[in-house]
């Protein structure tokens, strides 16, 4: 109480505090809308390499995100939002997380949950222990270039794409998704699992493949970016939950051989 009987008055700090509880996460950022959507491009593709224009007015239209509008309806956007969009792109490029989930977390944070949250990224399901090495986004191999990025013998790789397993470009290239698929064949070939032994794990993904394909199709079939980016997006989820599913079967199957 104030000496005339009143409430106390908060101090500057403790007006700060609340303006700053109520304020969306992040907290302590820039709001000043001052950046196109070019400008967040040129930020953001250093880390994802792939994200659009398309994308971003998509996450717009869930919600994720809410840019300021000019006068003139042009987007801006300030170094909040950018935060607030990268912490969506880890999410789903690091834990695969739907978009629902994902806008939920969001709403957490908003309403005061702990930012530790949002530092960092989870493991990926898919493989457990230690990941193998990320590939730089959209560099190419060849055979040799990719056994020596990754270690293992040329006669490998070469077997990795004779028996089908590793797909090469019309110029006889591989993509840095490659990386991966010779790591663990490579962890499988010390248990004498061999490359031809993998055509029938290669033809299953590709029906896995088909199936997400069958499901995207109609926003596929639509002209516009929005529905483009909404099929990327329904393609990534539909395609994580696939591979989970298939994990966790194995995973049950490998434990009964223990019983």
């Amino acid at each position: 109480m104030s000496a005339t009987g009143g409430a106390a008055r908060p101090t500057p700090f403790e007006r700060d505090d609340q303006e700053d509880a109520a304020q969306p996460w992040p907290r302590g950022i820039s709001r000043r809308a001052s950046m196109r959507i070019s400008d967040v491009l040129r930020d953001l593709r250093a880390e994802f390499p792939t994200v659009s224009h398309s994308k971003l007015r998509f996450l717009e239209e869930q919600g994720l995100i809410e840019p300021v509008r000019t006068a003139a309806g042009y987007r801006q956007y300030s170094p909040a939002d950018v935060q607030r969009l990268r912490f969506v792109l880890l999410e789903q490029r690091d834990r695969y997380l739907p978009l629902k989930v994902i806008k939920e977390r969001l709403a957490a944070l908003d309403a005061g949950a702990d930012d530790d949250v949002a530092e960092a990224p989870g493991p990926r399901l898919a493989v457990s222990g230690e990941e193998p090495p990320v590939a730089p986004a959209r560099r190419r191999y060849t055979t040799r270039t990719l056994a020596t990025a990754t270690g293992v013998d040329h006669e490998l790789v070469e077997g990795l794409v004779g028996a089908g397993v590793l797909r090469t470009s019309p110029g006889g290239q591989l993509d840095a998704s490659a990386v991966d698929i010779v790591v663990l064949a490579a962890g499988l070939a010390e248990h004498g699992i061999q490359p031809r032994h993998l055509r029938s794990l290669r033809g299953a993904a590709d029906r896995q493949v088909n199936l997400v394909e069958q499901v995207v199709a109609p926003l596929r079939s639509q002209q516009s970016a929005s529905a483009r980016a909404q099929a990327a997006t329904t393609a990534s989820e539909v395609g994580e939950l696939c591979a989970r599913l298939h994990t966790a079967w194995v995973r049950q199957g490998v434990a009964d051989l223990g019983t």
